[in-house]
């Protein structure tokens, strides 16, 4: 009788773990999947993400590459229609509410390709940059964030603080009213 007992109870001590490491992979998985990457902020009075929402639809501005990295440069239609206005190589600055954000991704050889050509692989981090004068004035109304990608969580982190952050980098490009990358010809 004693053995019979002692079997079912490690049966449904089995059962149990099982049950248990079933659930928690359910709910890492869970976690991972509904990360509401919108509720996200800089810290300091910064950007947020959900100032950015639709981002991904946006045209691009430019790609750039650095030796580990390949970048999409996108912006909203209030930037884009400024490029094609001339700004900022017309002297005038962008307007307000002008949005800008940076996709990287790590980049890798495409082996598929019939000639030499790197491609995107793992995200892995997106920068935003908007024009607010009002909330941002010392930094010539430029606010700056950026948001790290983690591939195993696929959940995002703020990675910049505070507004003035990215400003400092900007700062050389002040003639251009602080955006580095340059509307090419299509």
């Amino acid at each position: 009788m004693k053995s019979k007992n002692i079997t079912q109870i490690v049966v449904v001590a089995a059962s149990l773990a099982v049950i248990g490491s079933i659930g928690g992979i359910a709910l890492a998985a869970q976690d991972h999947a509904t990360q509401d990457r919108y509720s996200l902020t800089v810290p300091g009075g910064g950007l947020a993400f959900a100032d950015f929402k639709g981002y991904d639809a946006w045209q691009t501005v430019s790609v750039s590459e650095t030796k580990t990295s390949v970048k999409a440069i996108l912006a909203n239609d209030l930037m884009i229609q400024a490029y094609k206005d001339g700004i900022p190589g017309n002297g005038k600055p962008f307007p307000e509410g002008s949005k800008v954000v940076k996709i990287e991704w790590l980049k890798k050889v495409n082996t598929k390709a019939p000639y030499f050509v790197n491609i995107p692989d793992t995200l892995k981090s997106l920068s935003f940059i908007e024009k607010d004068s009002k909330r941002f004035p010392n930094t010539h109304g430029w606010a700056y964030a950026q948001f790290t990608y983690d591939t195993p969580s696929q959940t995002f982190k703020p990675s910049v603080t505070g507004p003035e952050c990215g400003y400092a980098c900007h700062t050389p490009m002040a003639s251009q009213d602080y955006i580095y990358t340059a509307y090419p010809v299509r």
